[in-house]
């Protein structure tokens, strides 16, 4: 049991720094962030981590999607994603894609965006609109 309470540990203190790190000013900084949020969100469930965390997580995730360009924009729409599966409640998840939707479809539209990027956030508009939206429509 102490072990395992020291690898949760350490895993929350590598969340942690990848979380800190998606406000970083370089580039690669905020994308090996951002691929470390991936690998971790798709191999376990961190819903203790995201309790008090998830609306600054949130707001960086925003940031790297709204201003960055290319691959940074492609990776945060996944991590968007996974963080939408990673919710606890369903009001979370449905306010989350509330939050989300217009910033998906902006970069869905732009045509200057990357190609990857604009076929993420399309993956992540519809996935996130299958687990989170209470409308149908």
């Amino acid at each position: 049991a102490v072990g395992e309470q020291g690898q949760q540990e350490e895993a929350e203190d590598s969340l942690t720094e990848h979380v800190d790190n998606l406000l970083h000013k370089n580039t690669k900084t905020r994308q090996a962030a951002l691929q470390g949020l991936h690998l971790a969100f798709s191999s376990r469930t961190c819903s203790e981590f995201l309790l008090e965390r998830h609306l600054t997580l949130t707001d960086s995730l925003e940031k790297c999607l709204r201003k960055g360009k290319g691959e940074e924009q492609a990776l945060s729409s996944t991590v968007l994603t996974l963080l939408c599966f990673q919710m606890d409640s369903i009001s979370e998840r449905e306010d989350l894609f509330h939050r989300l939707k217009p910033l998906f479809i902006s970069v869905l539209t732009d045509s200057s965006a990357s190609l990857s990027a604009r076929q993420r956030c399309a993956t992540a508009l519809g996935v996130c609109c299958y687990i989170a939206a209470a409308d149908f429509e």
